[in-house]
C-alpha cells in the first residue's frame, strides 16, 4: 500500500478489563434494544401504488419471516399476502401497467443472477420470464403505452454484456431488441419504448453518450465524458427530441441538463455550486417533465422547479419530521406515496393531491417507537492535506460523549456516501456503548468531481488517511477513548477494516470485515464478468492490474499481515461474486499461521451483503461480542438463533 501518514496517537493494547467510570456510564445507558427490534425484518416497507391508483403493494414478512409481496386496496384493509418464496425473501418489485400484475427479481443465495418473474395479484400465479441457468436479467423499462411488454437487459449470449431483450408478458417470450457493444452500461428507452440512448464506458475510463433517431437508425455519439467528469443519460422528453442528462462537464458538482438530440445544445435545468445531483428525482407521470431535483447536502434537500406541484411538495414537507419523497405516484397523479425518512422508523404516507390530504400508510417499524434512540448529527473536519471532510457522529442516550469507546463504522462503495437517518448497524453500536462515526472520505460521491478524484489510486493512501483523521478529531474533542477504537464496515469497508489493522495498528483495539477483499490484485482478476464495461473505470481509480500490480499489492492488506496487534472478525458469504470468499480466506489463513487473534464466520447461503434477517442477527451477536471483548460495550446475551447459516470457522 501506499506510504501511510503515521498516526502519533499511541493505543495501548485492548483488555477486557473496565474502569469504575466506564462501568458507571454503561449503568446509565437506557435498556438494551432486542437484536430482534434492530436486525429482524421490517414490519412493512417498499410500498408502491398500482398505476390505476387501486392497489398498494409493499414487502412484508410471512409467519416464517421471509419477506413476501403483500397487496391491500387503497383505502380498504384487505392485506393479503401474494407470493410464498420459501428461503431468501423478495427484496425488489415493480407494477407493470397492467393493473393486476407485478414483476419481481430473485437470485439464488446472493449469487446476483437475478431473475425476473411476473406475478399475478389475483391468481397468485408466478412466471419466470427468464428462465435461464447462471445468467443475470435487470428490469430496464415499462411504458403504459405497451403494458404487455417489457424490457430487459439479459447476458444471455456473453456473461460479460447485458443485451436488450423485449420481452411479451403474455406470451412469456423474449425477442433481443438491441445488441451491447460489450461496453455499454446504461441504456435508455424513449417515450416509445424503443432504446435511442445509451452510455457505455471509454479506454481510458471516462464514458460517452451515444444516440440515434430510431432503433433501425445508426448510432452517432453525441458527447464524451473523460474519467474526472460525471455523465449519465437519465431520461427522453415526451417528444423524444430532449435528453435529460446528469453531468459534472464544464462544473465541478453534476447538475441535470437538457441536451437537444438536434441542435446539440445543452440547457442547464438544475446545478449547485456544492453538491451533486441526487439520486431522487421527481418526473410526471405521463407528461416526464421534470417537477423537482434533489440535492444530498447535510441531509437531504428538494429544489422544485414546476410551479404546479409548489404547494404540494411545501405541504408534504411539513407533515412530520424527516427526509421527505415523493416516491410513487399513480398515472392520474392523483395519489402520491410519500416516505419520511428519520433517525428512528421511515413512516410512509399517501397524499391525496386533490383534497391535499395526507393518511399514514405505515411504518416500517413500530417497535422502534418505544425504545430509546440516539440522534446522528452531521460534523466536518479537516483532512492533514486540507479537504473538508463531512460525515455523521452518533453517540450513546443518556451518557455524556465524552471518553467513549469509538467504532469507526465506514462505508461501502467507495464510490457513494453515507446519510442521515437511521441505521439499524449505527444504532445498535450506539445503544451498546459506544460512539460511532461515519465519514465521508476522498472518493465518496455528493461532494463534486475534484473530492471525487482525489480518491483515484488512494485506496489505502490518503482515502484512509481521512478515516484516520477522523478517530483524530474525535479524540482531540474527547469523544473518543484513544485506548478504545474499533473500525468495521462491509465491502470496501471491509477493506478499510484489513487496511486499519495493518496500515495503522497503533489506531485501532479491534476490526470488523465483512465481505472486505484483502487483496487488491486478486480482487480485480475474480471481478463478475459483467463489470466487464468498468474494468477501464476500476484500473484508472484503484490501479492497473495489467501494469500495476506491485501497486496493487502495496494498497493490498493480504501482505502485512505480520503487522497486526488487534484482534480480527471475519464475516463472508460464500456465494459472492464481487468479493469472493477466497478474499476472506486468504488473509484468515495467513493470520492463523502466525498466530494472530482471528474469528471467522461464514454463510453458505449469503453473496456481497447478507439479506436473510437470522444471518444479520447471527452476524450482529458474534459482532456484538466480539467488540464487547475487546472494546468494553454491552452485550446482549447471544442465545440460540433459530434459522441462521454462520459456520464458525
Amino acid at each position: 500500500m501506499q506510504k501511510i501518514y503515521q498516526s502519533l496517537i499511541v493505543v495501548a493494547a485492548a483488555t477486557t478489563t473496565l474502569t469504575i467510570s466506564s462501568i458507571e456510564s454503561l449503568a446509565s445507558l437506557p435498556p438494551l434494544i432486542p437484536r430482534q427490534i434492530l436486525f429482524g425484518s421490517a414490519q412493512k416497507s417498499n410500498p408502491q401504488i398500482s398505476p390505476n391508483g387501486k392497489y398498494i403493494a409493499y414487502i412484508a414478512p410471512d409467519k416464517s419471516n421471509v419477506s413476501q409481496i403483500w397487496v391491500h386496496t387503497l383505502g380498504e384493509k384487505d392485506d393479503r399476502m401474494i407470493t410464498a418464496d420459501k428461503k431468501r425473501g423478495i427484496q425488489d418489485y415493480t407494477w407493470t401497467y397492467n393493473n393486476n400484475q407485478l414483476i419481481y427479481q430473485q437470485d439464488s443465495d446472493g449469487d446476483e443472477n437475478f431473475h425476473l418473474y411476473l406475478l399475478n395479484i389475483d391468481s397468485k400465479n408466478v412466471k419466470d420470464l427468464t428462465p435461464f441457468k447462471e445468467v443475470q436479467a435487470q428490469l430496464i423499462g415499462v411504458n403504459a403505452k405497451f403494458p404487455n411488454e417489457v424490457l430487459a437487459g439479459i447476458n444471455l449470449k456473453d456473461p460479460r454484456k447485458h443485451d436488450t431483450y423485449r420481452i411479451n408478458l403474455t406470451t412469456g417470450q423474449s425477442k433481443l431488441d438491441t445488441e451491447n457493444s460489450l461496453n455499454t452500461v446504461t441504456v435508455v428507452p424513449d417515450r416509445q419504448l424503443q432504446i435511442r440512448a445509451v452510455t457505455a464506458t471509454t479506454p481510458d475510463g471516462g464514458s460517452e453518450l451515444l444516440v440515434r433517431e430510431a432503433a433501425n437508425k445508426p448510432w452517432k455519439k453525441a458527447l464524451k465524458w473523460g474519467l474526472q467528469d460525471d455523465g449519465t443519460a437519465i431520461d427522453f422528453s415526451p417528444n423524444g427530441e430532449t435528453l435529460y442528462i446528469k453531468t459534472s462537464s464544464g462544473a465541478n458538482t453534476a447538475g441535470l441538463i437538457a441536451f437537444n438530440l438536434k441542435t446539440n445544445k445543452e440547457t442547464v435545468i438544475a446545478r449547485d455550486n456544492n453538491y451533486d445531483l441526487g439520486d431522487r428525482l421527481l418526473i410526471h407521470p405521463t407528461t416526464r417533465k421534470v417537477e423537482a431535483v434533489s440535492f444530498y447536502k447535510d441531509k437531504l434537500e428538494w429544489k422544485t422547479l414546476d410551479k404546479e406541484i409548489s404547494k404540494d411538495m411545501a405541504i408534504i414537507s411539513t407533515i412530520r419530521r424527516g427526509e421527505y419523497s415523493v416516491i410513487d405516484r399513480d398515472l392520474a397523479n392523483r395519489n402520491w406515496l410519500v416516505e419520511y425518512r428519520t433517525d428512528g422508523p421511515t413512516y410512509y404516507y399517501v397524499y391525496h393531491r386533490p383534497s391535499q390530504k395526507a393518511q399514514l400508510l405505515f411504518n416500517d417499524n413500530p417497535e422502534l417507537e418505544k425504545v430509546k434512540l440516539a440522534q446522528t448529527k452531521p460534523i466536518s473536519y479537516k483532512s492533514r492535506d486540507g479537504l473538508t471532510i463531512h460525515g455523521y457522529l452518533t453517540t450513546p442516550v443518556g451518557i455524556p460523549a465524552k471518553n467513549l469507546p469509538t467504532v469507526m463504522f465506514v462505508h461501502s462503495g467507495p464510490w457513494e456516501r453515507d446519510t442521515w437517518g437511521y441505521d439499524s448497524w449505527v444504532q445498535w453500536l450506539a445503544n451498546r456503548g459506544y460512539a460511532v462515526l461515519q465519514v465521508n472520505f476522498r472518493g465518496s460521491t455528493g461532494y463534486g468531481k475534484k473530492f471525487l478524484n482525489a480518491g483515484n489510486r488512494e485506496w489505502g493512501g490518503k482515502m484512509h488517511n481521512d478515516v484516520i483523521d477522523g478517530t483524530t478529531w474525535a479524540i482531540k474533542t474527547g469523544i473518543a477513548n484513544p485506548q478504545k477504537i474499533g473500525i468495521m464496515g462491509g465491502s470496501y469497508g471491509g477493506y478499510a477494516s484489513l487496511v486499519g489493522l495493518t496500515f495503522t495498528p497503533d489506531t485501532f483495539a479491534a476490526g470488523i470485515s465483512i465481505v472486505g477483499p484483502s487483496n487488491l490484485v486478486t480482487m480485480l482478476k475474480s471481478i463478475p464478468p459483467y463489470w466487464e464495461a468498468g474494468k477501464a473505470m476500476f484500473y484508472q481509480r484503484i490501479g492497473n492490474l495489467d501494469t500495476e500490480e506491485s501497486f496493487l499489492k502495496s494498497r493490498s492488506p493480504l501482505f502485512f499481515v505480520d503487522r497486526i496487534k488487534a484482534p480480527l472478525l471475519v464475516a463472508q458469504g460464500a456465494n459472492d461474486p464481487r468479493v469472493p470468499q477466497s478474499e476472506s480466506d486468504q488473509i484468515v489463513a495467513e493470520l492463523r499461521k502466525r498466530n494472530k487473534p482471528v474469528e471467522y464466520l461464514l454463510f453458505p447461503d449469503e453473496g456481497h451483503g447478507f439479506v436473510r434477517p437470522e444471518n444479520n442477527l447471527q452476524l450482529a451477536a458474534k459482532a456484538e461480542t466480539f467488540l464487547g471483548r475487546y472494546l468494553g460495550g454491552r452485550v446482549e446475551p447471544t442465545g440460540n438463533i433459530a434459522g441462521s447459516s454462520g459456520i464458525d470457522k
